[in-house]
């Protein structure tokens, strides 16, 4: 998943996305509202998590432009202050979830993967497209019941044509998904075509029919018609 950290606090700015990242998640960074609102006009998120006191800017209005640009994007609202009005702005703006510092980041994880699971799976942990089955609270993939070992982008290109199934996804916002916001200084997009080949390859080998369909000069579609 593709996540927006939005912090002015540097130091857990760093240790949020570095321990997100170590969970799969694709991370990019904010540290002032004036960044953060950039990247949100710019860019689009699985969910954002928003400090609510930055240097230039309060996070609730940075809340209400991603309501208004991005109504998919799960939002988590973070603060330094426990207040029930400030939870309560937040949840009446359309925030998913909010948590207090000081916490945990099992909490956080917790938190952020219930936040994806209620927006994009309804709630459910297990993910089904015909014979694949996707844990999300695992990150395992099974086809026929036969686990599929795949590396991290894989997984997470998988996930996301399954989530957008019967649509088609250009190669350059799959490989905006994959790689973050930094795909603007890229060359090409030939790791896209890498993946989709590994990821393929993987699932054909376990017994899986090839549903990832190649739209060319546009990009792929994962669809069983």
């Amino acid at each position: 998943m593709k996540i927006l950290i939005v912090e002015d606090e540097i130091a857990l700015l760093d240790t949020i996305a570095d321990y997100l990242v170590t969970g799969g998640h694709v991370c990019e960074k904010a540290s002032s509202f004036f960044v953060a609102e950039d990247k949100i006009v710019a860019y689009t998120y699985d969910i954002a998590i928003l400090d609510l006191m930055l240097p230039d800017g309060n996070g609730l209005e940075l809340l209400k432009k991603i309501k208004i640009l991005h109504p998919e994007t799960g939002i988590l609202i973070i603060s330094a202050k426990n207040s029930l009005d400030d939870k309560l702005s937040g949840l009446d703006l359309g925030s998913d979830d909010y948590i207090t510092k000081p916490f945990h980041l099992a909490e956080l994880n917790a938190r952020i993967n219930a936040v994806l699971r209620r927006k994009l799976f309804n709630g459910k942990k297990d993910i089904v497209f015909s014979e694949i089955t996707i844990n999300t609270e695992a990150r395992e993939v099974k086809v026929n019941k036969h686990g599929l070992d795949l590396t991290g982008k894989e997984y997470d290109l998988l996930l996301y044509l399954v989530i957008n199934k019967n649509r088609v996804l250009t190669k350059e916002s799959l490989a905006e998904h994959l790689s973050g916001d930094m795909i603007d200084l890229a060359d090409d997009f030939d790791f896209v075509y890498t993946h989709i080949k590994n990821l393929r390859k993987k699932i054909k080998d376990a017994g899986g029919s090839d549903y990832i369909k190649t739209m060319y000069g546009i990009g792929y579609k994962l669809t069983d018609i």
